[in-house]
C-alpha cells in the first residue's frame, strides 16, 4: 500500500472528528443560551399569572 494513502486517510479522519467536536461546542453553548432564555420566559409567564391571580383576588 502506498503510504500517502493512509496519510490522507488519517488526516481526513482527524479533520473530520476535530469537526465534530466544534459542531459539540456549538450546540452545547447554543444550548446554554436557549435555556436561559426559555428560564427567563418562564419567569415572565409566572410573574403575569401571579399578577393576574392578585388582581382577580382582590376584584372578588
Amino acid at each position: 500500500m502506498d503510504p500517502k494513502i493512509l496519510d490522507n486517510g488519517g488526516q481526513i479522519s482527524a479533520e473530520m472528528i476535530l469537526l465534530i467536536g466544534a459542531i459539540l461546542v456549538i450546540v452545547i453553548i447554543a444550548g446554554g443560551y436557549i435555556l436561559d432564555i426559555s428560564g427567563s420566559i418562564a419567569g415572565n409567564i409566572t410573574s403575569v399569572v401571579d399578577t393576574a391571580r392578585d388582581n382577580t383576588i382582590n376584584r372578588m
